[in-house]
């Protein structure tokens, strides 16, 4: 057997283990590419590290670290708020707001399971309150989240632009972030309306004046099981009522609703973010750091805890995924796969079946992992010229992270578990069978719109 069969057999091997015992897949590629790189390719210490991604890594810690000091401080809460008020409470107008804010968390950097874990809650609570189906409000939250997850300083976007500049591929932040934002809010707009969302337009308005962390979110779905079924305006705000009857010493108005200082600056932070990014082409890791680490000093209380919040699980996995990767071009298996790639004579199907990998995979096992060994096996392909780098990147990136509605994902688990007042058992053969909807036809789909046409 061949030293590049085996490196490919060991990646199908961390990802198989990774998704059946929960260990981190990044560790085990640290693992397998110092194992494979001794043992197989008989690579030396400094070729193995060779392929460690040090310019991802300070991205990754760099963002996680800023969006952790605004969760800590209520920013997001603050958004989260905001977005309800600005809508002025109307029924059918929440499952966007959910997915507009999901969208614009992941867009200034959170993690897309951190955004999730942060709206899901909140979503899923109004979803039982107001008798909208909760497929449709889950859907929206990961879809939300998912659009806005390949902005330029995102991470998922970060990290695929990372990769594609690594491996010296033509590449477009913004043709890749609105591949990703067009297909996602076209799926939304179908789930809308399929699962009963202009039906929503007959309902009232609601006054969201409540605080909007998780916990409170959860707590307010699991009682409204035994509230009035009427939907119109003034059945939440009745709610509060009963609340400051049982509690006089309440206060009428939480303090998520107020802009402190330190809400302010971290606002003023993440604009600024962009606006270095995007305008003056500043590294993005840097500068989210410099950013977190000015709001640090200013409001040390607030961002005491930031550095333990930051995504290391997500750190160590891309950083252990793409040094494995290093590993398999070192021993030259990434030329060895294209070159099969290519074999099969017809680079339009290959791509498609690249596509199909990528969504089935990630249905089970991570997203980031799949995307971080898939964009470099197809490099060699995409070098002859025959496919679109820039549509082939972005299908493979949106094939790879759509699926997340699935309930062996981590953003499906969290809609699962967020939901209040479920069977959910059903609720999961629900959301099983919405995932393999969408494995089967968007990466068909993606690859008609994105790479048949030859974009890039």
């Amino acid at each position: 057997m061949s030293a590049e069969l085996i490196s490919i057999l060991v990646l199908v091997v961390v990802f198989v283990i990774a998704t059946t015992r929960s260990i981190n897949m990044g560790a085990l590629a640290f693992a397998a590419a110092y194992a494979v790189g001794e043992l197989v390719a008989d690579l030396d210490t400094d070729k193995i590290f060779a392929g460690f991604p040090g310019d991802l890594f300070v991205v990754l810690v760099g963002v996680t670290y800023l969006f952790a000091i605004a969760r800590a401080n209520g920013t997001t809460d603050w958004l989260v708020h905001a977005s309800i008020r600005l809508v002025r409470g109307r029924v059918v107008l929440i499952p966007w707001v959910m997915f507009v804010l999901t969208g614009a968390l992941t867009a200034i950097g959170a993690v897309s399971p951190a955004a999730v874990a942060i709206v899901a809650p909140i979503a899923l609570s109004f979803a039982a309150r107001y008798q909208i189906s909760p497929l449709l409000m889950g859907a929206m939250v990961v879809h939300g989240a998912q659009g806005g997850g390949f902005s330029p300083i995102s991470i998922y976007g970060t990290i695929v632009n990372g990769i594609v500049e690594r491996e010296k591929l033509p590449g477009n932040e913004i043709a890749l972030f609105l591949a990703s934002l067009i297909v996602n809010l076209v799926i939304a707009a179908v789930v809308f309306v399929l699962f009963g969302g202009l039906k929503l337009r007959n309902d009232g308005a609601v006054t969201e004046t409540a605080s909007v962390s998780a916990s409170s979110s959860v707590s307010a779905g699991a009682d409204a099981k035994s509230a009035p079924e009427g939907r119109g305006g003034g059945g939440l705000e009745k709610d509060r009522e009963e609340d400051r009857e049982e509690n006089p010493s309440a206060e009428p108005e939480d303090d998520t609703t107020r802009l402190n200082p330190a809400r302010m600056a971290t606002l003023a932070a993440l604009v600024a973010l962009v606006v270095a990014v995007l305008a003056f082409d500043l590294d993005a890791g840097l500068t989210s750091i410099t950013l977190a680490v000015l709001l640090s000093t200013c409001w040390p209380e607030d961002s005491r805890n930031a550095v333990t919040q930051i995504a290391w699980p997500t750190v160590l996995l891309i950083c252990g995924v793409l040094t494995y990767v290093g590993v398999l071009d070192e021993m030259g298996t990434i030329d060895w796969a294209g070159e099969g790639v290519s074999d099969i004579g017809v680079p339009l199907l290959s791509a498609v079946l690249l596509c199909y990998i990528g969504a089935l995979v990630s249905a089970f096992a991570s997203s980031v992992g799949i995307m971080g060994a898939l964009i470099p096996l197809a490099v060699p392909f995409l070098a002859q010229g025959e496919i679109g780098a820039v549509g082939m990147v972005a299908a493979l990136a949106v094939s790879a992270t759509v699926v997340d509605v699935s309930p062996f994902s981590t953003n499906g688990a969290l809609v699962l578990a967020a939901a209040p007042g479920v069977d959910r058992e059903r609720f999961f053969r629900q959301l099983m069978m919405y995932g393999g909807i969408v494995v089967a036809v968007v990466p068909a789909v993606v690859w008609l719109a994105l790479v048949v046409p030859g974009w890039g």
